[in-house]
C-alpha cells in the first residue's frame, strides 16, 4: 500500500512517500525550487517522491494532506462573528480552503494527468495531530505525552496529548489567536528580524543579554499561564487578531508575515529596531527575556501534561520544537525523565505526520522499529557525479579519491585550516543540515565563527555554529548526555573543554550538539573519527551546506556555492575539488576537469 502524504499551501511544503508502513522518501519542495520555505503545492517533492518509489501516481493508494479545512470550524465561525471579518478576509479563506480541498486534482493536473482519473483517497489529517504523529511515531518510545506547539494550524496553536502503540489521544489545545508561536515571532520582528522562519535568529540572540527582572515581568504581561496549564495571550500587543491575516506568499512562493506586534506593543517596549539599526543591550535583554518566558510556559504546558498523564517520555513537535535552547532543559525542569524532538519537527514534518497518522491511528496498522530517518531526500552516486563534473569548466584541481584516502586527505585540510563543503549520501529532511549536507570546519579555530559569518554565509556576527561529536564521547565533552541526532538540543559545554573547541562554544557556554553514530552517518562518522586521530578532537564544527537559500540539494547546488564563496575545498562523495593544492597520489585516480 502506498501511501502519499502533502504538506501544502502551507510554509515549508513538503512531500513523502510510505509502502506499507516503511518510508522510502521525504523532501521539502524548497530543496528542489530553491526558495525558502516554499509554501504552495508541492509537485516537485511529489515527483521526486514517485521516482524514489518506482511508481506513478496512479498506483497511490491514499494521499493524506496535514490540513484539515473543517477543523475547529464553530471556533472560525464564532471568531467571524466576534471580530467582524471582512468580506474579502472570508473570501480569501474560503479560496484556501477550496486550494486544499483540490489538493489530488491539482496534483494530477500539474503531473499531467488531464482528466485521467485516479483510485487514491484524500484523507485530510488535521495540522497538529500531523505534528503528534510525526513526533510518537517515529520516536523509541511505545508510550509517551505529547506536545505539539507553533503559530498556528487549523485555528489551532498548541495541542496535548499522548500516545500509545499505534494510537494517539488528543487532551486539550490552544484555539486562535492565542499562540506561544505567534508570541515568538512578534517580538522576533520587534526586534528587527521581519522574515518568515527568523525566529532562530532571536534564539541565538538571547545568550548575549540578561534577562532582566523588569523586562521579564513586563513580558509576561504578554502572555499569562493559565490553571488549566495552558496558557492566553494579551491580544491589546498584537496587531490585526480580527482579521488573521498575517502571512501572505510573494510571487516567488515564499511565505511573506506582515507585522504582528501593535502600537501598544511599541507603547510598552520602545521603537522597534529597525533595518540597519545596531543592536542594543536592550535588544539583547529583550531577546533574552523573551526567549526565558517562552522557556518557562513550555515547562509549565510540560509538567502539567506530566500530571494529567504520569509518563516518563516526552514528545515535543511544532515550530516552537524548533528552539533547541528550550529543548535542551526540559528534563532538567520538568518531571519528564526521556524527551524525543523529531528531525521534522517544523511544518515540513507534517506530510509524514499525516501519513503516519492515518496509516496507524486510523488504519489501526502496527509500529515499525525505531530508527534515524532523517537522510530521506535525494542522492547521486559517483557515476553521475562524474557526469555532472565532466560539463563543467572547474577553475581548480578535481580528483576522485578513494575512501582509504578520502577521510585523510579532508581531515589533513581542515587540520591546516581549510573550510569544506561536505556533500554525501542522501539529503536531511529537516531544517537541520546532519552530515550530509555541511559544511564542516576545525573546532579549534578561534576565528571560525567570524570567518564563516563573514565570508561564507553571509550572516548575523551573533549566530553560533553546531560541534558534531561522535556520539561515545558526549559525556567527555558535554555536562548533560542524551542521544541528539537531529541536533534539536542545545546543552552546556564543560568548562574544561570550552577553550578547546571555541569555534562551536556559543557566548554562554553552550552548543547544539549533533551526537553521531556509524550506523546512522557511516562516512560523516568516519570523517570525525579520522579528525579525532588527528588531533584528540572528536568534534566537527557543522553548518548547513548553503549561503542564504535552501540547503543544497544537489551537486550543481553544492558546486555553485562553492564557486561564489571562499570555500577551500568541495567534496561531492568521492570527488574533491580544491582551491588549494592537493598532494601527489595514485595519478590514476586523478581526473583532471580543468577547461583552460
Amino acid at each position: 500500500m502506498y501511501i502519499l502524504g502533502i504538506n501544502a499551501y502551507h510554509g515549508d511544503s513538503s512531500a513523502c512517500i510510505y509502502k506499507d508502513g516503511e518510508l522510502i522518501a521525504a523532501t521539502e519542495e524548497e530543496r528542489i525550487r530553491r526558495v525558502k520555505h516554499w509554501a504552495g503545492l508541492p509537485t516537485e517533492a511529489v515527483q521526486f517522491c514517485l521516482q524514489e518509489a518506482g511508481i506513478k501516481l496512479e498506483d497511490v493508494e491514499v494521499i493524506t494532506v496535514s490540513r484539515d479545512p473543517w477543523a475547529k470550524f464553530y471556533y472560525k465561525i464564532l471568531h467571524i462573528l466576534r471580530n467582524h471579518t471582512s468580506f474579502s478576509a472570508i473570501r480569501k479563506r474560503a479560496k484556501h480552503i477550496k486550494g486544499v480541498r483540490t489538493i489530488k486534482e491539482d496534483v494530477a493536473y500539474a503531473l499531467g494527468y488531464n482528466g485521467t482519473p485516479l483510485r487514491a483517497e484524500v484523507k485530510f489529517i488535521e495540522h497538529h495531530r500531523s505534528h503528534m504523529a510525526s513526533a510518537f511515531f517515529v520516536s523509541p518510545f511505545g508510550e509517551a505525552a505529547i506536545l505539539s506547539v507553533d503559530g498556528m494550524g487549523d485555528f489551532t496553536s498548541t495541542m496535548r496529548g499522548y500516545g500509545k502503540n499505534n494510537k494517539i489521544s488528543v487532551l486539550d489545545s490552544v484555539t486562535f489567536p492565542h499562540s506561544l508561536g505567534f508570541l515568538y515571532t512578534g517580538f522576533t520582528q520587534f526586534l528587527g528580524f521581519p522574515h518568515y522562519g527568523d525566529e532562530y535568529k532571536v534564539m541565538g540572540l538571547s545568550p548575549y543579554g540578561t534577562p532582566d527582572p523588569d523586562l521579564v515581568k513586563k513580558v509576561w504581561d504578554v502572555v499569562h499561564l493559565k490553571k488549566d496549564g495552558l496558557f492566553e495571550l494579551n491580544l491589546a500587543y498584537f496587531s490585526r487578531v480580527g482579521q488573521g491575516d498575517w502571512v501572505s506568499i510573494d510571487p516567488s512562493g515564499m511565505p511573506v508575515i506582515k507585522p504582528k506586534y501593535s502600537e501598544y506593543m511599541v507603547e510598552k517596549f520602545g521603537p522597534p529596531r529597525q533595518k540597519g539599526e545596531p543592536l542594543t543591550d536592550y535588544h539583547k535583554n529583550l531577546a533574552a527575556a523573551v526567549q526565558k518566558v517562552t522557556e518557562e510556559t513550555i515547562f509549565y504546558m510540560a509538567e502539567d501534561l506530566y500530571k494529567k498523564t504520569g509518563l516518563k517520555n516526552l514528545c515535543v513537535t511544532g515550530g516552537v520544537a524548533q528552539n533547541s535552547v528550550a529543548n535542551g532543559k526540559i528534563v532538567a525542569n520538568t518531571s519528564f525523565e526521556h524527551l524525543f524532538v523529531p528531525p521534522s519537527g517544523h511544518d515540513g514534518g507534517t506530510s509524514v505526520g499525516s501519513a503516519l497518522f492515518y496509516y496507524h491511528h486510523e488504519m489501526g496498522q502496527p509500529r515499525s522499529p525505531y530508527k534515524n530517518q532523517a537522510y530521506t531526500g535525494i542522492h547521486f552516486s559517483n557515476d553521475e557525479i562524474e557526469a555532472y563534473l565532466a560539463d563543467r569548466n572547474i577553475p581548480f584541481e578535481v580528483r576522485k579519491i578513494p575512501d582509504e584516502q578520502l577521510f585523510e586527505l579532508v581531515t589533513d585540510a581542515l587540520v591546516e585550516g581549510a573550510v569544506v563543503g561536505w556533500f554525501q549520501g542522501r539529503a536531511e529532511f529537516g531544517p537541520r543540515a546532519l552530515g550530509n549536507r555541511s559544511i564542516i570546519v576545525d573546532p579549534r579555530r578561534g576565528d571560525a565563527k567570524d570567518l564563516l559569518n563573514e565570508k561564507i554565509k553571509r550572516r548575523e556576527s551573533f549566530r553560533p555554529f553546531a560541534p558534531s561529536i561522535l556520539k561515545e564521547y558526549t559525556a567527555e565533552y558535554f555536562e548533560q548526555v542524551d542521544d541528539v541526532p537531529y541536533m534539536e538540543k542545545v546543552f552546556r559545554i564543560r568548562p574544561e573543554k570550552r577553550k578547546l573547541i571555541p569555534a562551536v562554544t556559543h557566548v554562554d557556554g553552550t552548543g547544539r550538539l549533533q551526537t553521531v553514530e556509524k550506523i546512522d552517518a557511516p562516512r560523516y562518522h568516519a570523517l570525525i573519527s579520522a579528525f579525532n586521530r588527528k588531533t584528540g578532537v572528536p568534534v566537527l564544527l557543522n553548518t548547513s551546506f548553503n549561503e542564504n537559500e535552501p540547503i543544497v540539494n544537489t551537486p550543481e547546488h553544492a558546486l555553485e556555492c562553492f564557486l561564489r564563496t571562499n570555500m577551500d575545498m568541495l567534496v561531492l562523495e568521492n570527488f574533491v575539488i580544491s582551491r588549494r593544492p592537493l598532494p601527489v597520489g595514485n595519478h590514476e585516480l586523478n581526473v583532471n576537469y580543468q577547461r583552460h
